[in-house]
């Protein structure tokens, strides 16, 4: 009789502790909202969505992340403070546009080196010092390099001058087409193709891809060499989110997000492409002598870090150290 009784209970116990074992297993993964401040048709978005994808198929019984979309979810300028104070807890973001919560996140496109020698160097941890102390942000990884900036006008010059024309900007851009006597004007990505349209702006200042994404081409001339800057896009998070990630899912996420900037090398010869593809839509390239040229980016810089300095002299020269050649 005994023994009868003990196999339905044995049973019993055992299904408890697989239900135990299940519930403790799914406690352990997280799921993780990440917005886009690009749009979700362009090159950006599409190259970090099999990113996601990948991340959440070998990462199960760990951590998920769920895209929740680019602008149409949150404004592009309103995606640092959604990541600052967790109302989302990742995004893929560019400095530029969360100047708003943290000034120095715009000096990330003075960065001369890649992210795999800041991450050798010191730089990254000095940018993450930053980040935790002033924006409650953790940055986690960048995922776009080596995509300069360039001036893009539907008016000719013959020399750096941008003197009469209306250029939009984002803050990356604000103090060099000033020095370039450019009247600036902010807007964000979605609104550039009809302010082109309008004759609200002549120009814009973008990188060297990523125009066709957005039918900018449709209503470009020229594009100006050389080019300038580094386009920056990297992947943050908020910080407190972060801390409370497990150790096996930090370190699984850091695992993945190294996979990711290893597949920066595509960034060169993405742009090497789009180059070739602007000329075949007939944009035509505008460029200066060599002295010129040299001149030209050289002057880029000294703008970019002289405004750093005054927005915050001791980050500035501490950046400055590590960013540069």
């Amino acid at each position: 009789m005994t023994y009868r009784f003990f196999k339905p209970l044995q049973t019993v116990v055992a299904m408890a502790l697989v239900a135990s074992f299940c519930a403790s297993a799914m406690a352990q993964e997280v799921t993780l909202r990440l917005v886009s401040a690009f749009p979700e048709n362009g090159i950006y978005v599409q190259r970090l969505l099999p990113w996601i994808t990948k991340v959440n198929a070998e990462g199960k019984g760990v951590l998920q992340i769920n895209f929740l979309g680019g602008p149409k979810a949150i404004p592009t300028f309103e995606v640092g403070n959604a990541v600052k104070t967790g109302v989302v807890d990742m995004a893929m973001n560019t400095g530029a546009f969360y100047t708003n919560v943290m000034p120095e996140a715009d000096f990330l496109k003075l960065t001369q080196i890649t992210v795999a020698e800041q991450r050798k160097n010191g730089a990254f941890d000095a940018i993450n010092k930053v980040w935790n102390e002033k924006g409650n942000t953790q940055y986690l990884a960048r995922m776009v390099e080596n995509q300069p900036f360039h001036i893009y006008t539907n008016k000719k010059v013959d020399k750096p001058d941008l003197t009469g024309q209306k250029i939009r900007i984002s803050p990356v851009y604000r103090d060099f087409f000033q020095a370039l006597n450019a009247s600036v004007v902010t807007t964000p990505p979605g609104e550039v193709y009809t302010a082109l349209e309008r004759g609200v702006v002549d120009g814009y200042g973008w990188p060297i891809g990523g125009i066709f994404d957005l039918n900018w081409h449709e209503k470009t001339k020229y594009r100006i060499d050389p080019g300038f800057y580094d386009a920056e896009v990297s992947i943050t998070m908020n910080l407190p989110a972060y801390k409370k990630l497990t150790t096996a899912q930090r370190n699984y996420l850091q695992k993945q997000l190294l996979a990711l900037e290893a597949e920066n090398t595509f960034w060169t010869r993405y742009g090497n492409v789009e180059t070739a593809r602007q000329k075949t839509y007939g944009i035509e390239t505008i460029s200066f002598d060599a002295a010129t040229s040299k001149a030209f980016r050289d002057q880029a810089y000294t703008v970019g870090w002289a405004g750093a300095a005054k927005q915050s002299p001791e980050i500035a020269a501490r950046f400055k150290a590590l960013f540069s050649k």
